[in-house]
This record gives structure tokens, sequence and C-alpha cells, in this order.
């Protein structure tokens, strides 16, 4: 077993690396921007792409088809074609997907919540900078 540099496991304990690479690899994949205000829009309920990108802001189309793509490879979101002449597709949650909503409301209410002592941290840290 290859150790960080610095670093050793306490005797008897068992590393289970393979959990950590997929909870790292899930991290990564759901932790992004876009993600996570995609989410948060389609918490309220199924959009159409247009109508997405315009709840979510200053996306690009490219970056939000990419992130969509990814929802949907993973078991958030579904992706409904609707037959109508143009067709629209219509964007939805999964049960999984509302369930990552749960933590996701949280995230953007700690935010809000905390915004007064971030923008006070930054003004504290820019002055000493």
């Amino acid at each position: 077993m290859v150790d960080q540099e610095g670093t050793s496991p306490k005797p008897g304990a068992r590393v289970d690396t393979s959990t950590c690479e997929y909870i790292g690899d899930m991290l990564a994949r759901i932790s992004d921007k876009w993600t996570l205000l995609v989410v948060r829009s389609l918490g309220r309920g199924p959009l159409r792409f247009s109508a997405l990108r315009r709840e979510v802001g200053e996306v690009s189309k490219k970056m939000l088809t990419s992130t969509l793509r990814e929802l949907e490879e993973n078991g958030f979101v579904t992706r409904t074609v609707i037959p109508t002449r143009p067709p629209q597709v219509e964007y939805a949650l999964t049960d999984l997907g509302h369930d990552f909503l749960t933590p996701v409301q949280g995230i953007a209410e700690w935010v809000v919540k905390n915004s007064t002592r971030i923008d006070a941290a930054r003004a504290s840290y820019a002055g000493r900078v």
C-alpha cells in the first residue's frame, strides 16, 4: 500500500481506496456550478432547454448540453422528446435527482444565510493582501 507522503494509516485500519475513488469521481461530476444550478432549477418542475437556459443564467448552449448529458448519464435527469413540429425536448429530475435536490437546496440556503459573513471575510482578506 502506498500512502500519501508524510501520512500513515492507523494500525489495523482498513483502507478502501475504491470507495474514496468513487466518492471523488462523483463529487467531481456533481459539484460544479452548472450541475447545481440545473438541478435546483429542475427541482421546480420539468423545463424545456431554452427555458432552463434562461433560468440558469449565463450558461452557453454547449455547457448546458454537456451538463444535461452528464446528469442524464448518471441518472439524475430524464430527457423526453415531445413529438411536435419541430420536436421539443423537456428535461426533468428523476427520483435520484430529487434525492440530490435536498443537499443542493441545503447548500443554496447555506450560501444565502452566510453571504454577509462570506462578503466580510473577502473584504478582510482583500484588505490584508
